[in-house]
């Protein structure tokens, strides 16, 4: 029974009733709602919004197909490997508490103590999946596994999860030990008497990221902030332009744009473009199971060659050598 219970949580449809996920039945009506006004405003032929040139395009097509076979892959495999946030928050009081003792708990109002701990968890979720998804562009062995998101020819809200499953692991342990760090912070300073302000049963401010248009983003809707608010947070347009081959160097935010800002990868949008999706002519994957065994056989040639540059390179001299880059 408890693996009927894991396949269904990784469904189609508890994907469009779990307010946890991206495709949650408001959170697109939401997107769709917007989509019409901005078309509306820019009067703009409702038409793009349901093209079959995008909706069918073959690209499309892979992203539903790869889809249902990368949920399968996260229930069986990939959440059994992933351990919980409150083993991290555990791990991270027990430290602190060998390292700099036994603390006085702070006591404020228990509703400040949810607010901030609401806050300090989005926050540093965000910083964390920023500098993620920065390695993941930079560190060629991590781009090989990225490249399977990047690799879409056209944009839909399904295309957030054309990811591969190494990728999910990664971006799993990530949340799990930055959500555990905070947590095991605030029980240190606060006591345990910890909550989140929610909505739906989700971080209130994620479920404001969600309905304010986070679906867009994987879209063909041209949706831009003013320039200084592109500055604060990340548009739909600003994402596009990241998954274009000139902008998958920049834009690297979550919902945040200031990471980006305060480490030189901001680029704002124009109002005039045109964006070309994908990784160029001669790299295109549409086949859903070589989606998923590419990215092995590719990353395995760039450890070889790592090896074989290393031991060409090596000389057993006194000082230290710089070896070429991949």
């Amino acid at each position: 029974m408890p693996m009927v219970t894991d396949l269904f949580q990784w469904s189609v449809i508890d994907y469009l009733f779990n307010t946890d996920k991206r495709l949650y039945w408001a959170y697109l009506m939401c997107s769709a709602a917007i989509a019409l006004v901005y078309i509306r405003f820019t009067r703009s032929s409702i038409k793009s919004l349901f093209s079959k040139s995008i909706w069918w395009h073959t690209s499309a097509k892979a992203d539903y197909m790869y889809f249902i076979l990368t949920a399968v892959i996260k229930a069986l495999i990939v959440v059994p490997l992933l351990f919980g946030v409150s083993d991290v928050a555990m791990w991270t009081l027990q430290w602190l508490n060998q390292n700099l003792g036994y603390q006085e708990k702070i006591y404020i109002q228990r509703s400040t103590v949810v607010l901030i701990y609401s806050f300090s968890l989005f926050v540093v979720s965000d910083f964390t999946r920023y500098w993620l998804h920065r390695f993941m562009h930079n560190i060629p062995l991590l781009w090989e596994f990225h490249k399977v998101h990047h690799s879409a020819e056209v944009l839909t809200p399904v295309t957030f999860y054309r990811i591969h499953p190494v990728e999910n692991v990664l971006f799993g342990l990530r949340y799990v030990l930055s959500a555990g760090v905070v947590t095991g912070g605030f029980i240190y300073y606060f006591g345990a008497m910890l909550g989140t302000v929610e909505i739906l049963g989700v971080n209130a401010f994620v479920f404001l990221a969600h309905i304010a248009g986070d679906n867009l983003r994987h879209s063909h809707i041209h949706l831009r902030y003013p320039n200084f608010l592109e500055r604060l947070l990340i548009s739909p347009a600003q994402h596009q332009y990241h998954h274009t081959l000139e902008g998958s160097r920049t834009n690297f935010g979550g919902v945040l744009a200031i990471w980006d800002v305060l480490f030189g990868t901001l680029v704002v949008s124009k109002s005039k473009y045109y964006y070309r999706f994908g990784l160029g002519d001669f790299n295109q994957n549409h086949n859903p199971v070589s989606l998923l065994i590419s990215p092995f056989k590719s990353s395995l040639v760039l450890l070889y060659r790592f090896v074989k540059n290393k031991t060409q390179n090596f000389q057993p001299t006194n000082t230290l050598s710089n070896y070429e880059k991949l």
